[in-house]
């Protein structure tokens, strides 16, 4: 006979019954997946009427260029007649680093009389990953302790300059008349 009775999931005035408990359990859980889904976001150069591929060798100039696609992405560092216009989408799910979905690098060369003598598209697939150096590359001077650091602009006034920094080629301070190591 109890079996057949239907239990609250409370007792009292905010006493649910099941299906109502359901549905606000599907509720919540269609909320937690709803913000697990990913955010995609587009970053750097949008084409609206024309793509850059659309560009023609020889016939194209600079100032064409800049009426059809706009300014670039960047300018070549070594060569200022080299400009890419970088496209990239990316997804980000809820507290990961974003997932790069696809990247598009479109390099226009120019010639001297501004003229158009290449157009090379790239993607994802055409990059490489580098390979950082993990050693670090030694700074002048001496590291400081923690205790250092939180004590060290104590009293100093608002120089917050210790002593033995004084002399930044000399390892163990010093002022610029002092004189360590061998002579």
């Amino acid at each position: 006979m109890l079996s057949r009775l239907a239990f609250p999931l409370a007792i009292g005035p905010l006493a649910l019954s099941r299906p109502l408990a359901l549905g606000a359990a599907l509720l919540a859980g269609s909320a937690f997946v709803a913000g697990c889904t990913p955010v995609t976001a587009m970053n750097g150069f949008i084409a609206v009427d024309t793509q850059p591929t659309d560009i023609k060798v020889g016939a194209d100039t600079r100032a064409t260029v800049t009426s059809k696609l706009g300014s670039p992405s960047t300018v070549s560092a070594f060569d200022k007649n080299t400009w890419y216009y970088i496209t990239q989408t990316s997804d980000k799910m809820a507290y990961l680093y974003p997932q790069l979905k696809s990247r598009k690098v479109v390099s226009i060369s120019f010639d001297k009389d501004q003229k158009v003598i290449e157009v090379k598209a790239l993607t994802l697939k055409d990059g490489y990953e580098l390979a950082y150096e993990k050693r670090e590359t030694p700074t002048r001077g001496r590291e400081l302790s923690w205790i250092e650091q939180v004590l060290g602009t104590i009293g100093r006034g608002s120089t917050g300059v210790l002593p033995q920094d004084m002399d930044p080629g000399n390892p163990r301070g010093g002022g610029a008349g002092s004189q360590t190591g061998p002579h």
